[in-house]
């Protein structure tokens, strides 16, 4: 174990999450869904080898810099992994092997949207992994207009106008969010003559608020953070749940991702508490609207689409949690490590809720009776993503929590703890009511088929993840604080 840990820290990981998940989507558009799918898993493995190997590397050598080509910043292209954005993309690779086996498993070897899914989805990661790396402004844009491209496609890949219509929805509210973010990428270099985010800086003026505004604005669209989630019930709802797990579990986390990195890196000499608390307002707002619409859904899959809206709004609350210094630190553990445990813990709750309808033949809550005897490890994965969402011990929802809560306390915003007790009552709500219904007696006109083991396993494993962040908390915690801007968090 010795020589294997040694090797995995002497090893520059970074070209490796960015080389294999792009020449796999290249080789599957131009070779077909066959080879596709035999690449499919040896490429994710190396993902999470490579996404270990740098999460190692970090916590033991500090944050790594890799000039591509040799040529640093300001002439070449240099990217940059502190604990934050391993962490990150240690979580992309391991949802994304998860999704990848689901997927092998979903899709047949003849089904027509396979043939998109595998380059699509190997597009969608190696975007991502770009963006966690990259170090200045305009990468950042192109990165994340690649993710939102190839996550629009796995979007239509549904049949029918209900699909096109989220698709299209998605894709001019992506389209608007990143012309919002490149307008202020354009201010930032028109007043600052560089992007590269290690040399920027914003003074406290109009032009610095309207930059903030505007990309601040445009980045809250992609996450779909309160009132500008339109878009994503219906896109997460309805699309394969291969996908739905991917959109809800990652693409949104891109984003956030971005937004962090402004705030308590660039944006932080220019904000002031107003903006940080009219954020939290929003997501206060996302907690409550989110969980209210969850109570009232019908179909699995969009009663989990708006948790994901009622989620969302946790991580907002670390902006105004941050802005106090006795609170800082807890504030951003706490949000990254809501990212993180959501991420898994919905993956694993989409992926199952896809079994959940292959064994039903439908999605109508009120009709599960019966589901619980027959797909007895499916609801009990359910139930586990479900403890994480919740927030209750000892997953890692609730060290994430305890975490804001321990923020709100120790900076004195107390009306924060109340918006998280109720959210956790709401999300109770709606998870056990799905819950309640599955273990209800099987109607008698009810027929069930049972799903390829690996749709309930890959599941299964992703709750299992979510659960032992909560155990696993200490090395997670060392690693997010390689890098971390907490101790300059005042603004």
């Amino acid at each position: 174990m010795s020589h294997l840990h040694a090797w995995l820290v002497a090893v520059d990981w970074i070209p490796w999450l960015l080389g294999p998940p792009l020449a796999h989507a290249t080789l599957a558009f131009l070779l077909g869904p066959r080879l596709a799918r035999l690449l499919a898993l040896p490429v994710l493995v190396l993902g999470l080898v490579a996404a270990s190997g740098l999460a190692l590397r970090v916590l033991e050598l500090g944050p790594q810099v890799h000039a591509l080509g040799g040529w640093g910043a300001p002439l070449g292209i240099e990217l940059y992994a502190d604990g934050l954005a391993a962490l990150m993309l240690w979580m992309t690779a391991a949802i994304g092997l998860a999704v990848g086996c689901y997927s092998l498993a979903f899709f047949s070897a003849d089904d027509r949207r396979g043939t998109y899914f595998w380059p699509l989805a190997a597009f969608l990661i190696g975007a991502m992994n770009a963006l966690y790396l990259s170090a200045d402004l305009f990468n950042l844009y192109v990165t994340l207009e690649l993710m939102g491209l190839a996550a629009v496609g796995l979007v239509a890949l549904s049949s029918g106008a209900a699909a096109l219509a989220a698709a299209l929805r998605y894709l001019l509210a992506a389209l608007l969010g990143s012309l919002l973010y490149l307008l202020g990428v354009a201010l930032v270099y028109g007043n600052q003559g560089s992007l590269a985010l290690a040399g920027l800086s914003l003074e406290a003026n109009l032009l610095s608020s309207l930059i903030i505004a505007l990309m601040t604005l445009g980045l809250a669209i992609k996450t779909a953070l309160f009132p500008l989630h339109f878009w994503l019930p219906p896109a997460h709802g309805g699309a394969p749940a291969p996908v739905s797990a991917l959109l809800s579990a990652l693409v949104i986390k891109a984003s956030f991702y971005l937004l962090l990195r402004l705030w308590f890196e660039l944006f932080l000499p220019a904000i002031n508490l107003p903006a940080a608390q009219f954020l939290g307002l929003l997501g206060a707002g996302a907690i409550l609207w989110g969980s209210w619409l969850a109570l009232q859904q019908r179909e699995l899959k969009m009663l989990v689409a708006y948790s994901t809206v009622a989620q969302v709004g946790y991580l907002f609350l670390l902006f105004p949690l941050a802005s106090f210094a006795p609170g800082a630190e807890a504030a951003w553990n706490g949000g990254v490590y809501h990212a993180l445990s959501h991420g898994f813990a919905k993956a694993a709750m989409f992926l199952v809720a896809g079994a959940m309808l292959f064994a039903a033949g439908h999605g109508e809550i009120r009709r599960l009776g019966g589901l619980g005897q027959q797909l007895p490890l499916g609801m009990f994965t359910f139930a586990l993503a479900s403890v994480s969402l919740m927030g209750l011990p000892p997953s890692g929802g609730f060290i994430a929590k305890w975490l804001l809560l321990e923020a709100a306390l120790a900076s004195g915003q107390w009306w924060w703890i109340l918006v998280m007790m109720v959210g956790g009552l709401l999300s109770a709500a709606y998870l056990f009511r799905v819950l309640r219904q599955a273990f209800l007696p099987t109607p008698a006109d009810t027929r069930f088929r049972r799903p390829p083991a690996m749709l309930v396993g890959s599941a299964f494993l992703l709750s299992l993840v979510a659960l032992g962040l909560g155990l696993w908390a200490n090395g997670t915690l060392a690693l997010l604080r390689v890098g971390a801007p907490f101790t300059e968090m005042t603004p």
